[in-house]
C-alpha cells in the first residue's frame, strides 16, 4: 500500500513540473520510463534551471550515461544517494527509484520551501550593527528572530510541521503533531486551506462530516481555487499508517503557494532593508578576508575562500525570494534596484577572487584550468546567426579547427590532473582536493560527455550554411546561360 501510495503521489508531483518543461512531459509509468535517463534530466533541469549534459538517443549505452548524468548532477549538490545505483535505475526497481524520487522532491521542493521560511523573520545570523529599538514594533521583531532562530535548529521537516502548525493553531481545535494520523480527517488541509484563503471553507460544517468528505473537498478546492495539484486521493489519507512521505510532499504545495501570495509594499521594503544589511556584511567580511589572506599560501587562500563560500550560501537561502524577485526594471522601487546592484556587485568580487585563485593554480594545473575553461567558453556560447551563408561557412571551419584543436589536447590534460602529485617538499598538500575533484568533474561531465554533441552542431552550422549558400547561387542562375565569357565567371565565382 505505501509503495503504491508513493509511486502515485511522486508520479503526479514529477507531471506537476514535468509541465513546466519545453516540450511538456507527462510519466505514465514511473518505473519504466526513468529507466531512459531522459526523464530525470529533464526533471532536474526545471527543478535547477541549468542545462544538463545529456546523449539523445535511447540505446543502453546512452540511457546509462543520461541517468550517469543525473547522479553526478546530484552528488555535485552534495546529495547523498545511499545505495541507488545505475543499474537498480535501468531495471526500474521500485524501492530504488522511489528513494531516488524522494530524496529529488526532498532536495529541492521541501528543503528549498523550508529554508525560505527565515524570510518571513529577521535573519539570525546576521552580523549587522543597528541602532537599539526599543518600540513594540521593533520588541514584536525580536522575537520573531527569537522564534526563526529556535526554528533553524530544527531539520527541514519539522520546520514544515511548524509551519503547518501555525496555519492550524488559527482554527481553535484543529491539531498537527506529525505527517501521518493528524491529517486523517481532513480538517488539517481545509484549516490551512482558510488561513491561506479567508472564506473558501466553513469548518463548522466540516466537523460534522466524515473524513473522506471533508478530504475530497479539501482535496476539490485546492485544486480548483488555489491551482495545487490533486497529488492524493482520500483513501490514501484515511488509513490508520497513511504515507508520511506523501504528505509532506503535498503539503509543501501549500507552503509554496503561501510563498507566491502577493506581499504588502510594508513587508518588501522591510525584506529588501534585511537583504541590503546582510549584502553590505558580505562586502566587508570578503574585503576583510582578502586583506587577511594576502600573504598566505595557494592552498590556505583556496581554504579560506571555500569557508567562506559555504557560509555564503548557507546564509542567501532566506533572501533568495526577495534577491530573485522577477519584477522589470520598471517596476522595481529604489530599494530594491539599489540591493540588485549591491548582489551583482558582491557577486561580481567573488567572481573576480575566484578567477584570481585559478590562475594561482600550481604548475601544470593552471595550464588545465585555462584549456577547461577555454573550452567551456566555446560551449556555452550560442551558434553565430549570421545572413550572409559564404560569411557563416568561413566562422563555423574557424571554429570547428579551434574546436578540435582544443579536444586534441584532452588526453595529454587528462593525464596531467590524474598524474598530479598533491604535496610540496614538507609532504602538505599544494590544492584542495574539492578543486582537483572539480576539475575532474568537469573534464568527465561538461566535456567529454558534451564533446559529440558540440561537434554536431558545428558541423549542422556549416552544412546549414553551405547549403544556403547553394541555394543563393541556384537562385541567381535562372536565365540562360548567354556567352561563354558569363558562364565561366559564374562557375569561377562558385
Amino acid at each position: 500500500q505505501r509503495e503504491f501510495t508513493q509511486k502515485k503521489t511522486f508520479t503526479s508531483w514529477i507531471n506537476s513540473i514535468l509541465a513546466k518543461h519545453t516540450p511538456p512531459y507527462v510519466v505514465s509509468d514511473l518505473y519504466t520510463d526513468i529507466q531512459q535517463g531522459h526523464l530525470l534530466l529533464d526533471l532536474l533541469e526545471v527543478l535547477s534551471g541549468q542545462h544538463l549534459p545529456r546523449e539523445k538517443g535511447f540505446n543502453t549505452f546512452q540511457c546509462r550515461s543520461n541517468i550517469e548524468n543525473a547522479l553526478t548532477f546530484l552528488k555535485s549538490r552534495s546529495l547523498k544517494l545511499i545505495n541507488i545505483h545505475v543499474a537498480d535505475i535501468i531495471e526500474g526497481k521500485p524501492s530504488i527509484v522511489l528513494g531516488l524520487i524522494w530524496t529529488i522532491i526532498f532536495h529541492f521542493h521541501i528543503e528549498e520551501l523550508a529554508r525560505t521560511l527565515a524570510c518571513t523573520y529577521n535573519q539570525p545570523s546576521l552580523d549587522c550593527s543597528s541602532a537599539v529599538d526599543s518600540s513594540p514594533k521593533a520588541s514584536r521583531s525580536a522575537k520573531k528572530s527569537a522564534k526563526i532562530k529556535e526554528r533553524w535548529k530544527m531539520s527541514a521537516t519539522k520546520a514544515l510541521l511548524l509551519w503547518a502548525k501555525e496555519q492550524c493553531s488559527l482554527h481553535g481545535s484543529v491539531s498537527v503533531t506529525d505527517f501521518k494520523s493528524s491529517w486523517r480527517s481532513g480538517l488539517a488541509f481545509l484549516a490551512i486551506i482558510q488561513t491561506l484563503r479567508p472564506g473558501l471553507v466553513d469548518l463548522e460544517k466540516a466537523k460534522a462530516r466524515s473524513n473522506k468528505e471533508n478530504l475530497k473537498e479539501a482535496f476539490r478546492i485546492a485544486e480548483l481555487e488555489l491551482n495545487i495539484p490533486r497529488l492524493l486521493e482520500p483513501e490514501d489519507v484515511d488509513i490508520v499508517n497513511p504515507d508520511e512521505k506523501s504528505i509532506m510532499t503535498y503539503v509543501a504545495q501549500f507552503l509554496q503557494y503561501s510563498k507566491n501570495l502577493p506581499e504588502s509594499e510594508e513587508d518588501m521594503q522591510e525584506k529588501v532593508r534585511e537583504a541590503m544589511g546582510w549584502l553590505a556584511a558580505q562586502e566587508k567580511k570578503l574585503a576583510k578576508l582578502l586583506v587577511e589572506t594576502e600573504n598566505e599560501t595557494y592552498y590556505q587562500k583556496c581554504k579560506e575562500m571555500m569557508s567562506f563560500m559555504e557560509t555564503f550560501n548557507q546564509e542567501k537561502t532566506p533572501f533568495l525570494p526577495v534577491l530573485s524577485s522577477k519584477r522589470g526594471e520598471a517596476e522595481l522601487s529604489e530599494g530594491q534596484q539599489q540591493m540588485r546592484e549591491e548582489w551583482d556587485k558582491v557577486i561580481s568580487q567573488i567572481n573576480e577572487w575566484k578567477a584570481k585563485l585559478d590562475q594561482m593554480l600550481p604548475t601544470p594545473l593552471d595550464s588545465v584550468e585555462a584549456w577547461l575553461q577555454e573550452v567551456e567558453r566555446l560551449q556555452a556560447e550560442d551558434l553565430p546567426d549570421l545572413q550572409d551563408p559564404f560569411k557563416a561557412i568561413s566562422v563555423f571551419r574557424e571554429i570547428i579547427v579551434i574546436f578540435k584543436g582544443l579536444m586534441d589536447c584532452f588526453d595529454s590534460h587528462l593525464d596531467t590532473l590524474q598524474s598530479f602529485k598533491n604535496e610540496d617538499e614538507k609532504n602538505m598538500p599544494l590544492v584542495l582536493p574539492e578543486k582537483l575533484e572539480e576539475m575532474e568533474r568537469r573534464l568527465f561531465s561538461n566535456i567529454r560527455s558534451t564533446n559529440p554533441s558540440t561537434f554536431l552542431e558545428y558541423h549542422y552550422g556549416l552544412c546549414s550554411a553551405i547549403a544556403n549558400e547553394v541555394k543563393l547561387k541556384l537562385n541567381i542562375w535562372d536565365v540562360k546561360y548567354g556567352a561563354k565569357e558569363s558562364v565561366e565567371s559564374l562557375l569561377e565565382n562558385w
